[in-house]
């Protein structure tokens, strides 16, 4: 799409439904309140006018450490009317790592819910750039502003700030599992795009979808499913402050309704093994699930679909394209793989030369599209590793098919050689999730007493499975039919929980040694 020099994406998502006459739809629905679209409206403004009364200038950073609710989007799109660039923080990180994230962005302000502003007390006295401290519900606090007492003295108009198309208007920190997080800087048509793209081109997200993601704002995924897309048409989002268990996610399905759900594999799979969740005790009205964060194995789209009536559109996104850029459709699934293209961008998939690979062989994925971010901020050398020209280095390893469907095969740091031949750590978990005893599973290259690399597998049995040594080699028996001999797991440890980011990806370098 083409937009005008002078643009702020705040119009199109926040101000167009009250011009629209869409002042009275419901927007957001938390646990405690529902907040339509005219009076969101109202309360951006007040928060828009709270950060400038404070003295935060354009291009200057708030950092947001909120919980799934109301003040969530009121606090991001407050500041991007603004001009102001609101920073969401991952809610389940430490002291340290906070320090870390609001030292690098040089925040000025940090509104941070009552629960979380325990965790960041410690590490506050040492951060000079930032100035104001807001709280979000509970009492009065000790010291700091409370965010409601303060919006409640503010006007309800605010003249929204003249951004330009191309200006930063939010960054999103990755995930940092294998490293110290990075600031992706995305520009104020990044959202709509998405929206545009994946919202409506794949989900067809309409004024009438009613959409819940389990996925939660604070990172692409669920910033897209929970915002852009319902916020482009008109629709209404569902949010969840605590943590998506299988029965908080159900409570809601049935409470609230949902057209669209948003999930990530290891939530469908713990689902799945909830007797308790069935077609009656959940939405009625759900006409499709999506999933992201890691590939999908196909015996939990299977299974999913075998019980629900729906299937699980699996495709790959990333915080640095902001959202999905692979996708499978309604109607065109296909087990175990992550989709084709979504209209508006383009892939490729390259050697360690950078030269495109053949159909079925293993290459990186690269992608170009209208979404990508300006760069990494103060990381120039990691910003040319992965943005090339208009390419960006995804850093997983895909195979495609004849007809354009790509099938991953694992990170590209996660990929190891057995006899030569590449092991795609997804593809042996997946043959383990496939056994009726096994819940969850990772696979790492270990060295036998010959030093020769094979797999090594971690796996989680489901609720009443006991292991055993018969239990070991009945699971080895069915990767090697699944998947190929020589790719079976030569040891299997069964343990409790797996190493993994808040976003729901394996850290499977901490399972290495």
């Amino acid at each position: 799409m083409a937009y005008p020099r002078l643009y702020n994406a705040a119009s199109d998502m926040v101000d167009a439904h009250v011009a629209a006459g869409r002042g009275d739809k419901i927007a957001f629905v938390d646990g405690t309140r529902q907040i339509t679209y005219g009076a969101f409206a109202a309360e951006t403004n007040r928060a828009a006018n709270l950060l400038t009364s404070f003295g935060l200038q354009r291009e200057q950073r708030v950092a947001l450490l909120l919980p799934d609710a109301i003040d969530f989007p009121v606090c991001f799109w407050g500041a991007i009317k603004a001009g102001v660039v609101p920073i969401p923080l991952n809610t389940l990180l430490t002291a340290e790592q906070y320090g870390y994230i609001l030292a690098d962005s040089r925040a000025r302000a940090l509104i941070v819910s009552p629960a979380l502003l325990q965790v960041v007390q410690p590490i506050l006295g040492g951060l000079s750039e930032l100035t104001h401290l807001i709280v979000a519900g509970g009492d009065a606090p000790v010291y700091g502003f409370s965010l409601q007492a303060e919006l409640a003295a503010q006007p309800e108009t605010f003249t929204t700030a003249a951004t330009a198309a191309d200006e930063t208007a939010f960054w999103l920190y990755s995930s940092g599992s294998t490293g110290a997080p990075k600031g992706a800087r995305h520009v104020h048509t990044s959202m709509i795009e998405t929206a545009r793209l994946y919202g409506q081109g794949v989900l067809g997200i309409s004024a009438d979808d009613v959409i819940f993601s389990a996925a939660k704002l604070f990172f692409a995924y669920g910033l897209g499913n929970g915002m852009s897309f319902p916020m482009s048409v008109g629709a209404t989002t569902i949010l969840l402050a605590e943590r998506p268990t299988p029965a908080a996610v159900f409570a809601t399905l049935k409470t609230h309704q949902p057209t669209i759900f948003c999930g990530v594999p290891t939530l469908y799979g713990a689902i799945l093994a909830e007797a308790t969740c069935t077609p009656a005790s959940g939405s009625q009205r759900l006409r499709t699930c999506i999933s992201a964060g890691e590939a999908l194995p196909a015996e939990i789209g299977r299974a999913w679909s075998n019980r629900f009536g729906v299937d699980i559109l699996d495709g790959v996104g990333s915080t640095e394209m902001l959202h999905i850029y692979v996708s499978n459709r309604a109607g065109q699934v296909r087990l175990g793989s992550s989709g084709t293209a979504v209209d508006g961008y383009q892939i490729k998939l390259v050697d360690e030369a950078a030269l495109p690979v053949a159909p079925g062989e293993i290459g990186e994925m690269m992608v170009r599209g209208p979404t990508a971010a300006d760069g990494y901020w103060n990381q120039r050398e990691k910003s040319r590793a992965t943005f090339e020209g208009q390419w960006m280095r995804t850093g997983d390893k895909y195979t495609a098919s004849a007809d354009g469907f790509y099938t991953y095969a694992g990170r590209t740091d996660d990929m190891f050689k057995v006899s030569g031949i590449w092991v795609s750590p997804f593809e042996v978990e997946s043959a383990l999730i496939g056994h009726a005893s096994v819940l969850e599973a990772a696979v790492v290259p270990a060295e036998d007493t010959d030093g020769l690399v094979k797999p090594k597998a971690f796996v989680i049995l489901k609720g009443g499975i006991e292991k055993s040594e018969a239990l070991e080699a009945a699971l080895k028996e069915h990767v090697k039919v699944a998947a190929g001999p020589w790719k079976y797991p030569r040891w299997i440890v069964f343990i409790d929980s797996l190493p993994k980011t808040a976003t729901g990806k394996i850290q499977r370098f901490k399972l290495r040694g």
